[in-house]
């Protein structure tokens, strides 16, 4: 039915339904939120760069999470900046694609970055004296790896499932970006694959992987409690409880938005949502790490020290 009508080539984001002062006074609190979120993740990603201390796989991973958090808000966030000034919101066809292939493709390496983080806590708490031996750096490398491989790869297929639908009208995005599910309700034939094979993604790449962190914690909390010494306790503790502030902050608000009945939050609520997962949590990682761990913090001292030496010779 839909052959005769004309397929549309460029979508309008309609953003948020504010005032204009209101729309000036949030461009410039999340220019200021993207900006602290660059800094943060970008000092994390120097610091284990140039520190030798931190050269071990946890800040290995920690560098790598710092770059999907840098890429996941870069994005969305300029478009949505240019939006909130401009009253022309349209993107074209394959930018729209291209965002929706890079929001999943990056979705789904820090789902599989934070397993992995949680299984190397579990390792260095669970057996200490092997950990050099099963941390390996080829294991490392591999798990990463395999983690931005097997994510993109998924983004790909949901990318290929759009591309076989037609959009003929309406063209109007309830979203500031190319969220995927808002893009589907404007396709103009049934969706119920791609709904079916979103829903098998997040069972696979938020359920499970969900689950396999709590069994890690599960273990690493008995572990912890057999602890004698109480600063080692309280160190052993440090680290994982940082770990499990960005878990549960990125998988809670992921599983809402993916895994509930779209008639439990209307499209204002969604909106809140991807800005939780867009904007503030890449913006709270490096914050939680560094407030939390005693040996971030002392790497930025020695690194600031350095400098201080460096400029006094």
């Amino acid at each position: 039915m839909w052959e005769n009508q004309t397929l549309i080539t460029e979508f309008i984001l309609l953003g948020f339904p504010i005032r204009p002062e209101i729309q000036i006074f949030l461009f410039i609190l999340f220019s200021l939120f993207y900006a602290v979120t660059l800094l943060g993740n970008g000092i994390i990603l120097g610091l284990v760069c140039l520190d030798s201390h931190l050269h071990i796989p946890m800040y290995f991973f920690l560098s790598h999470l710092a770059i999907v958090d840098m890429s996941y808000a870069s994005n969305n966030v300029p478009k949505m900046l240019a939006n909130l000034l401009n009253k022309d919101r349209v993107i074209s066809f394959a930018p729209c694609l291209i965002q929706i292939f890079l929001y999943l493709a990056f979705a789904g390496v820090e789902c599989l970055i934070l397993v992995v983080m949680s299984y190397d806590r579990y390792v260095a708490i669970c057996h200490p004296l092997r950990y050099t031996v099963i941390m390996s750096w080829r294991l490392c490398t591999t798990l990463t790896i395999v983690s931005w491989a097997f994510s993109f790869l998924l983004a790909l297929v949901h990318v290929v499932l759009i591309l076989r639908l037609p959009f003929c009208g309406p063209r109007e995005i309830n979203h500031f970006f190319c969220e995927i599910l808002s893009v589907l309700k404007l396709a103009c034939t049934d969706t119920r694959l791609n709904q079916s094979v979103i829903f098998i993604t997040c069972v696979f790449v938020l359920v499970g992987p969900l689950c396999l962190v709590l069994i890690s914690y599960m273990h690493i909390f008995c572990a912890i409690l057999r602890i004698q010494s109480g600063e080692g306790r309280k160190k052993a503790f440090s680290t994982c409880s940082s770990h499990l502030c960005v878990v549960g902050l990125f998988f809670g608000s992921a599983i809402i938005m993916y895994m509930t009945p779209n008639s439990s939050h209307p499209e204002e609520q969604q909106k809140i949502l991807s800005l939780f997962y867009s904007l503030f949590n890449p913006m709270l990682n490096p914050l939680i790490y560094s407030l939390r761990n005693a040996e971030v913090k002392g790497a930025l001292s020695r690194v600031l020290g350095k400098e201080k030496h460096s400029q006094k010779m």
